[in-house]
């Protein structure tokens, strides 16, 4: 008798940042007509109060999508009010929220700066759990996330269940320093920002790095946990080309040729 390794679901999302010019209700029907199962609600435009986060949760939800996460621009270390998050996250029935690792690239940050980051990380994702909310650290430049060896040293410390990371293809590496780079991250990812970019930080189509993100989802589904990929920017910003690449998305978390 075969042992077959059990394959994780990979869902299709979007981040609202990708339509950061359009209102809750174009979001949500460019997003449905694109076949998408959920949303990311940013809190930079869409999603600013509790009126504005139920509003997108019961949009979304009508819409037959879910809502993913609440991405915020919160920036640990900053020991500031995370409790108005939380309060979003809830409104907007988000299971998870989006945060920075602090506002200096690893490379310039001193001990005061990790120092701070860690505490106030410890400090929110305890606030988090008890209300049953996980908390994600964006992988990104000039944050302590800015590479796999700087985000495990961050999350060894901040040493919480409640905390992982998102993952990205940063801008500027080849497809296979940044697949290495998720092999690094791997055990704590729990959502992919999904999206094609040139060395100069020049949008494509998704398509175009078709290749880069196959083996993505193949080693996502490998590592058996289920896991949100999420569109994140699209050329020009126009809802036709969220058509395209959600096509694009969609072979790709389904494996189709």
């Amino acid at each position: 008798m075969t042992n077959h390794p059990i394959l994780a679901d990979l869902t299709p999302g979007i981040c609202s940042v990708t339509l950061r010019s359009l209102g809750i209700d174009e979001v949500v029907r460019i997003s449905a007509k694109a076949g998408l199962a959920g949303i990311e609600w940013g809190t930079d435009v869409h999603v600013s109060d509790t009126g504005s986060a139920l509003y997108a949760k019961a949009a979304t939800e009508t819409a037959g999508m879910t809502v993913l996460s609440l991405g915020s621009y919160y920036r640990c270390g900053a020991f500031g009010d995370f409790g108005s998050i939380l309060d979003l996250a809830e409104a907007a029935g988000a299971p998870r929220v989006r945060v920075w690792a602090g506002e200096i690239g690893s490379a310039g940050a001193g001990r005061g700066h990790w120092d701070s980051v860690v505490r106030d990380t410890q400090r929110i994702a305890g606030l988090a759990a008890k209300r049953g909310v996980t908390i994600a650290f964006e992988y990104h430049g000039n944050t302590l996330t800015d590479s796999p060896a700087t985000t495990l040293e961050l999350l060894k410390r901040v040493d919480h269940a409640n905390v992982g990371t998102y993952w990205q293809p940063a801008v500027g590496l080849s497809d296979e320093q940044a697949l290495e780079s998720l092999h690094e991250v791997l055990p704590h990812v729990v959502g992919v920002h999904c999206f094609s970019w040139g060395p100069a930080a020049e949008r494509f189509p998704l398509r175009n790095r078709s290749l880069l993100w196959r083996s993505v989802a193949d080693i996502l589904r490998g590592n058996g946990k289920d896991l949100d990929i999420m569109l994140e920017f699209v050329v020009d910003d126009l809802p036709d080309n969220v058509l395209s690449d959600a096509a694009t998305l969609h072979t790709i978390t389904l494996a189709e040729d």
